[in-house]
């Protein structure tokens, strides 16, 4: 019986640190022969992005990032297409001899980096080689080489604790070990050993970690006996180097839980498009997030059928209560001004996407009435900017809970004349802001919604910004407060309107009136002092040094706070009438209203917004004073 031989494919070096770069063999030794005329494809598998593997020349008189093959000592040039390169053998190749391919330096020397290695690590990181022995480049399964990419030195030490914890409560906390380029690593010098302690603790409670194998280590039943402010610090007492977890606020014992994540937006290393698993993945072990939502786009021709079905497997694979929360969502496009850009956000798994080009889902009017608010949230998003603008003439307060105030293209609180730290710019060449879609106009008009922070996205309506002048920011998180980590738990927060946003930093905030929280909505009917004075509550923790803190009012600074430090704690009195400073809504049968909100800077120029609260004047019983009058805003 005879056996069938197989081709043999392998690399030296077989083992690469990220980011680092030296000459790479690709070695084939072919179980067949292959005549004169063979066409070859080599497959780099990279798209040229600043963290994917480096993309090689084809001219042989450059010294460094070059590609070429080998044949029997001779050097064969190759042709580029995109990452893939082609050769063609000058002469048979028999069973048993080997053709290589190599990029980097063309002398071979593995001191020089001639070719960088990409940023991220991957196990058995593959490289496709077709092979054609007809010529006619009609390739077949390909063959496959492999490099483990692994992390590089270690560089810093990130801490991943809860924003928000309650007294004696005990809590877990996790240290990550990360090169300069953020992936776990284990590769740092013999005997390196990590402190532990808490700032503002007692000084008996310090630890010493070592470096793991697995680039991680999770460290549990860590509590606070006191209300306050806490930081975890790291000290590497062979480098000498500091480094601190982000803020934590001790709270009295039945608070909130404080989760951060991803509603809207795309991974920088990690296409979501082309595989939704890795994604969700990336964002849980890597990026330490809570929860995150998928955004691809209703239209087949970006999420096929059979796409949709594995978001939707997915999504439901990764959702673990306690651990990570994982939300079925789409974007959905519709008419700009009267619909603008819509994250449908579901509450539940297997659900059908509402595909546009179906004649029951081409008008939100029509999915509003077919549908209820407890399936899903239809979140406005990007809608001061002028293709995606919303105008909110027909906002819907049961599906429209909450609107995003931001993302990495810019913010739609206001304009930029109006004081936008982040405008939406367009340049020349890019989209411009449309007013008429601010959200402080609509929240003057008394549309009601909290506020959501989106992330990074180049698909469908922001795939052409990247090649124009359009301003870019960082991405954005969103921060929730519930009562569990669960999806139904953040479900029902977000339709409470119990979040805020940030332009991609842990901030933490915290506004209340009269002890109420971001969200509520107060009437004069109930809570008859209101009118006279409104007693407000609140803080900001930075990660950075804050610059200053503004309490808005009816969408203009009320009260201005210059922070030297991290932290604010403040406590007023607005003891205006309220009479005197509310606004007329648009509608029938509805009442005045004033509404407040929250926006911290920080020095390093990124911002927080709370949620708004609102004070209704349902019943009045002092007379409006001076020549103030009931104010109305369209």
């Amino acid at each position: 019986m005879k056996t069938m031989r197989r081709s043999i494919c392998y690399t030296e070096p077989s083992v690469a640190l990220a980011g680092d770069g030296t000459t790479w063999n690709f070695i084939y030794t072919t179980a067949n022969q292959l005549p004169k005329g063979t066409k070859i494809r080599f497959d780099l598998g990279s798209k040229g992005r600043p963290f994917d593997w480096q993309i090689p020349q084809t001219q042989l008189k450059e010294k460094l990032n070059v590609i070429w093959g080998e044949l029997g000592g001779k050097i064969l040039p190759a042709t580029a297409a995109d990452s893939c390169f082609d050769f063609t053998l000058p002469q048979e190749l028999k069973p048993g001899e080997q053709f290589s391919i190599h990029i980097g330096s063309t002398d071979k020397d593995p001191a020089k980096k001639g070719n960088l290695c990409q940023r991220n690590v991957q196990r058995r990181r593959p490289f496709h080689l077709y092979i054609d022995p007809k010529g006619k480049g009609e390739f077949k399964e390909p063959e496959l080489f492999h490099i483990d990419v692994r992390g590089n030195k270690l560089h810093a030490l990130k801490i991943i604790a809860p924003s928000l914890v309650s007294r004696n409560k005990r809590f877990d906390l996790i240290v990550r070990f990360e090169d300069v380029y953020g992936n776990l690593t284990s590769h740092a010098p013999d005997g390196t050993l990590i402190d532990l302690s808490y700032e503002h603790l007692r000084e008996n409670l310090n630890w010493k970690l070592f470096v793991p194998e697995t680039g991680f280590i999770a460290i549990p039943n860590l509590y606070f006996n006191e209300v306050g402010i806490y930081k975890i610090k790291l000290h590497n007492l062979r480098t000498k180097e500091l480094f601190f977890s982000s803020p934590i606020k001790c709270l009295p014992e039945g608070a909130l839980n404080l989760y951060w994540g991803l509603l809207h937006g795309e991974s920088e290393r990690i296409d979501s498009a082309e595989n939704v698993e890795s994604f969700l993945r990336h964002i849980r072990d890597d990026k330490s997030f809570q929860y995150c939502a998928t955004s691809s786009f209703d239209s087949e021709e970006e999420t096929p059928n059979d796409t949709w079905k594995q978001i939707n497997a997915h999504v439901a694979e990764f959702n673990e209560d306690d651990r990570f929360v994982a939300f079925l969502g789409f974007h959905w496009l519709g008419e700009p001004k009267e619909e603008g850009l819509r994250h449908f956000l579901f509450s539940k798994d297997s659900k059908a996407i509402l595909r546009r080009k179906d004649i029951k889902n081409n008008a939100l009017k029509k999915i509003y009435k077919t549908n209820s608010p407890k399936e899903f949230l239809a979140i406005p998003s990007f809608t001061a900017a002028k293709t995606t603008l919303y105008d909110f003439e027909q906002f819907n307060p049961e599906f429209e809970r909450v609107v995003e105030i931001y993302n990495a293209w810019g913010s739609s609180e206001n304009t930029s004349k109006e004081g936008n730290l982040r405008p939406i710019q367009g340049g020349k060449t890019g989209i411009a802001e449309a007013p008429e879609g601010t959200l402080v106009r609509a929240l003057n008009r008394g549309c009601r919604f909290g506020f959501i922070a989106g992330g990074l996205d180049d698909r469908s309506c922001y795939s052409d910004l990247f090649d124009t002048t359009q301003a870019q920011y960082s991405p954005g998180l969103t921060a929730i407060l519930a009562k569990e980590h669960s999806r139904a738990s953040l479900f029902e927060a977000l339709q409470a309107r119990s979040c805020y946003a940030t332009t991609g930093e842990r901030i933490i905030l915290g506004l209340y009136i009269a002890k109420f929280p971001m969200g509520s909505e107060l009437d004069t009917k109930s809570r008859p002092g209101l009118e006279f004075n409104r007693h407000i509550t609140g803080f900001c923790i930075g990660t950075q040094p804050l610059d200053q803190v503004i309490l808005i009012r009816n969408g203009k600074p009320f009260r201005t706070f210059e922070v030297k430090e991290e932290k604010l704690e403040f406590e007023i009195d607005d003891t205006d009438l309220l009479g005197d400073i509310s606004l007329e809504p648009t509608g029938e049968g509805r009442s005045p209203f004033v509404y407040y909100y929250l926006r911290a800077v920080q020095k390093d120029g990124h911002i927080a917004w709370s949620s708004p609260i609102w004070v209704d004047l349902t019943s009045k019983s002092a007379p409006i004073t001076g020549t103030k009058k009931t104010k109305k805003r369209s």
